[in-house]
């Protein structure tokens, strides 16, 4: 990608993107069959004009991708919500540097605040680890019910209901500013056990958790701790 990407604090100027980044968010879900709570152009807007957004455009003007902010349970904790890139940009590294700022944006306007996030994608819980997010349980989010209220437009809601909102398709990751690793403990956490992160997922989407019982002792062992820290189980 030889084009010059700038990636800046979204403003009341980059509305005009709004459609199109909230259509791109709804045809990424569609996509890969889960989804993240819809938002319409108006919320997006809103979120540029409030300053607690990222956004990635060439120095043409053309979008290339988009991040926003999110608060609950009074400030206590804030999600780094609605990550998307355009197609035509994607695997170009871009998704890395948006998660960054919009970090270090959370870090400035939240000193206080716990950073949380759900995945569905390894790629994104990579990113994650190098800032310093670990994986937790459902139950380390926050209770806010405005939150959870959000994953209605997600088509794996009734799932998560199923689960007293205790367990589902997506992987939580969260970084505490009290209580913390490095981001280099937390990388190397990352790279030392993405097979079985990766193999976890996979078996957590397809339901298939019987196939871990046919592994040795000692691999049964340590897929049963990282299970009951990745899903809850």
């Amino acid at each position: 990608m030889d084009q010059q990407i700038i990636i800046r604090v979204a403003n009341s100027g980059d509305i005009h993107y709004s459609q199109t980044i909230t259509d791109e968010m709804e045809s990424s879900a569609k996509a890969r069959g889960t989804g993240i709570a819809k938002r319409s152009p108006e919320y997006v807007a809103k979120k540029m004009e409030e300053g607690k957004a990222v956004i990635a455009v060439t120095a043409a003007g053309t979008w290339v991708g988009f991040c926003y902010i999110e608060a609950w349970g009074h400030d206590q904790y804030v999600a780094n919500s609605g990550l998307i890139v355009a197609p035509s940009f994607r695997k170009s590294g871009v998704a890395k540097q948006i998660k960054k700022r919009i970090f270090d944006l959370s870090r400035e306007k939240y000193p206080s605040s716990k950073i949380f996030g759900l995945t569905t994608g390894l790629a994104v819980m990579k990113i994650n680890s190098e800032l310093g997010y670990e994986p937790v349980t459902y139950s380390e989010l926050t209770d806010d019910e405005q939150f959870w209220a959000g994953c209605k437009a997600c088509v794996n809601y009734d799932t998560l209901m199923s689960k007293d909102r205790k367990n589902c398709f997506c992987t939580a990751m969260l970084y505490d500013p009290a209580d913390h690793y490095e981001p280099e403990e937390t990388a190397a956490d990352f790279k030392e056990n993405s097979n079985l992160y990766e193999r976890f997922m996979n078996v957590k989407k397809s339901r298939l958790l019987k196939l871990l019982k046919k592994k040795d002792p000692q691999t049964k062992a340590k897929s049963k701790l990282l299970l009951s820290l990745l899903f809850n189980l």
